[in-house]
């Protein structure tokens, strides 16, 4: 069978050879609980402590502050649901205030709803029409009671690149005028997910308290995320038991996909040079599609954008039968979140940039990656053409 061109990956990347190398090797090797005081333990141990390193490196953060997760989703319900549970327990009677964005993933927006339902405040903030939110816009939604302010590095369906680092300096002159006031802190999530192949990740330069990272979208293996938390910032767990990742997340630590996520950090160092070679096939696929295809448009900033992501709508078109039509052709692309391909919706991130429901879901998202060609990118030139022509006339 001939290999797919694949140009999906926001949703997932495949395994780097040296990951799989990883992984194979403590499948086969560090099968002893990292618990356990004897050798095949201390071993697996050993395993974890220098991932959990490698992580903190690339952070540039303590080993301590580095938390294993089973994926980014409860990584981000551990901060978002971690931090309220601790403050409402601190204060009762103050009804905590979140802030996040109306583009946010899934699993940050449904812990904002529930929270919501019980009785929390939730501000989301709107994005122009490149998906990026406004600084000011944040600063008058604090509030007294404001506690957590959650907003992702960089978009999954556009790859829109928020100014995290003036956020981080934002929160934190607020949090110094509020110290001498009532003691009020506002603690800083985001979720980094799509940025960490190709932004800075450094917590001191970002500002954060959180950050969430995935293995599966940095070319490791699937089932494995992490958290950085800030020391001193004080959290209530998610999962309870055992006590392990310092008390933060209960559960014996899946020792194979810790090693693989560890190595998959490592190699990111190596491929810095990809990006350029990344954005340049991304530029000539986003131009040529402009130019050839009638009445296409291209969703989000193209200047604060990720190198790999391509977001366009097509008047007339049927995102979900383009897809389909596409797959036929060898190629994997998709509509959006991957999160969310069985929800027959428009994307609430197109909408939020003032899209039209019809427009929505009409869209079509290419996401590149280290082991996309540009024959494979021409190849889509050749084809998307006349599937789009051939979907407007079945229309």
């Amino acid at each position: 069978m001939k290999q797919p061109i694949y140009l999906d990956y926001a949703a997932t990347t495949p395994l780097d050879y040296e990951v799989v190398e990883m992984i194979l090797n403590s499948l086969k090797t560090e099968f002893g609980n990292p618990s356990s005081i004897y050798t095949l333990g201390q071993k697996a141990l050993h395993s974890v402590d220098a991932a959990r390193e490698t992580l903190a490196n690339f952070l540039g953060c303590k080993i301590t502050e580095v938390i294993f997760t089973g994926s980014a989703t409860e990584a981000n319900n551990l901060a978002i649901f971690g931090v309220i549970r601790k403050k409402i327990f601190q204060r009762k009677n103050q009804k905590p205030h979140i802030i996040t964005s109306q583009v946010e993933h899934s699993s940050v927006l449904e812990p904002c709803r529930i929270l919501e339902k019980e009785g929390l405040e939730v501000t989301y903030l709107p994005v122009n029409k490149e998906g990026l939110v406004n600084i000011s816009d944040l600063e008058k939604a604090v509030k007294e009671n404001t506690i957590l302010i959650s907003i992702m590095y960089a978009n999954n369906e556009i790859g829109s690149i928020q100014p995290i680092t003036e956020i981080g300096k934002l929160i934190k002159t607020i949090n110094n005028q509020q110290s001498t006031i009532n003691n009020q802190h506002i603690y800083f999530h985001s979720d980094a997910v799509q940025a960490v192949n190709y932004l800075n990740c450094n917590v001191d330069f970002l500002g954060v308290d959180f950050l969430t990272l995935s293995s599966h979208k940095i070319y490791g293996p699937k089932g494995i995320g992490a958290l950085f938390v800030k020391k001193g910032t004080g959290i209530e767990p998610l999962i309870f038991g055992g006590g392990h990742e310092f008390g933060f997340r209960s559960g014996t630590e899946n020792v194979p996909c810790i090693a693989g996520f560890g190595k998959a950090i490592e190699k990111i160092k190596e491929s810095k040079p990809e990006g350029e070679k990344i954005r340049k096939l991304r530029d000539k696929l986003i131009e040529r599609v402009l130019k050839t295809i009638p009445e296409s448009k291209f969703n989000g900033s193209l200047e604060k954008r990720l190198p790999n992501n391509a977001n366009f709508s097509f008047k007339g078109i049927e995102g979900e039968s383009l897809v389909i039509a596409l797959d036929q052709e060898g190629i994997a692309a998709s509509t959006g979140s991957a999160c969310s391909q069985k929800i027959l919706e428009p994307s609430h991130v197109l909408l939020a940039l003032g899209l039209s429901p019809k427009e929505a879901l009409s869209s079509l998202r290419l996401t590149l990656g280290k082991y996309t060609t540009e024959k494979e990118i021409d190849k889509v030139l050749e084809v998307l053409p006349k599937i789009i022509a051939r979907l407007r006339k079945i229309s």
